[in-house]
């Protein structure tokens, strides 16, 4: 059975401005601001963190079902997810609103001014889970990432109803939620994703403690960038993974929905807790080395030979029969 990933699905459209922004702004007139940047370049990028965990997952195999809202523009968005692996059938298509985008300027100073449009994702909580399992046989994870917030209730309300496996994947929904939506989306899930400073964010909010947040989760793991990732259940020792060093880092962001695919294509493997993390991490390392949530590749060769040289050559042995060819 299939992994199903609910999340947000986005394009990232980058622009550069060659000076600096407080250049333009007039003292004493901040309250009637009309300002026009020329810009050097335009860059898109497909994006939204469900779509960028889906395309991990397709990239090892393992057909992905993606469930989110788009707009019209989708089919060009569409056509490349479908062809590195991921199932988009069930993707709502909005008949008034556009894909979500993010539109950022960055100055020559590292400044930004950007502007998120929601568009179709506040269509998202409009989507049922149970025909999605009708139409596949139903899932064997149902990861419910960032989201539109209604949609990531009723997706995981669902899960609980319908006896889903599910992984709680909050990420930065969690700088907003009050504490009962985060004990909402996060009580009986499978498998917990947090950053570190999430992890006492959402501590802070629910006002549980690691052990509480243990007693309600299956397995919790926290990316701690380039300290690796460390990964708890309630009766065991923690298991530390070391971040595989990079050799040409170029953008963190998506990085973390690398790992995520790595570490959950680990586990539907069969793969212990400490191997699939090492995988996650590997996958994550990959994605960060260009610019692009989803312009990375895995050629099995290379992927080996760094797993390898990372984690020894008996854990890359074990991985390697999995990994498409």
């Amino acid at each position: 059975m299939p992994v199903v990933v609910t999340g947000s699905i986005a394009t990232d459209h980058l622009m550069t401005f060659p000076g600096k922004f407080v250049e333009q702004f007039v003292e004493g007139q901040m309250e009637n601001v009309s300002l026009s940047f020329l810009v050097d370049d335009l860059v898109q990028h497909r994006g939204g963190a469900g779509a960028n965990m889906a395309y991990g997952l397709g990239l090892l195999g393992l057909q992905p079902v993606l469930v989110g809202a788009v707009g019209s523009d989708f089919a060009e968005y569409d056509a490349w997810l479908t062809r590195h692996g991921v199932d988009t059938a069930s993707v709502h298509w909005s008949e008034l609103k556009h894909t979500a985008r993010f539109v950022c300027t960055t100055d020559a100073a590292n400044n930004q001014i950007a502007s998120f449009y929601s568009g179709a994702m506040s269509e998202a909580g409009n989507i049922e889970l149970g025909p999605v399992a009708e139409r596949i046989g139903g899932p064997d994870l149902v990861v419910v990432g960032p989201n539109d917030p209604k949609a990531m209730v009723r997706h995981t309300e669902e899960c609980r109803q319908r006896g889903y496996r599910f992984a709680a994947d909050p990420s930065q929904q969690l700088a907003w939620a009050d504490g009962e939506m985060i004990r909402n989306l996060v009580d009986g899930a499978d498998l917990l994703f947090t950053n570190e400073y999430e992890s006492h964010l959402l501590q802070q909010k629910t006002g549980w403690d690691e052990d509480e947040v243990l007693a309600r989760v299956g397995t919790w793991i926290t990316t701690r960038a380039a300290d690796g990732i460390l990964v708890r259940q309630a009766d065991a020792e923690p298991i530390s993974v070391i971040a595989v060093p990079e050799t040409k880092p170029v953008e963190p962001t998506g990085g973390g929905d690398a790992l995520r695919a790595g570490f959950i294509a680990g586990r539907m493997w069969g793969l212990g807790l400490e191997r699939a993390t090492q995988l996650g991490s590997a996958v994550a390392t990959a994605a960060v080395e260009v610019i692009g949530t989803q312009e990375y590749d895995l050629p099995k060769q290379s992927f080996l030979a760094r797993f390898a040289e990372a984690f020894g050559a008996d854990a890359a042995d074990e991985v390697a029969s999995f990994l498409p060819g």
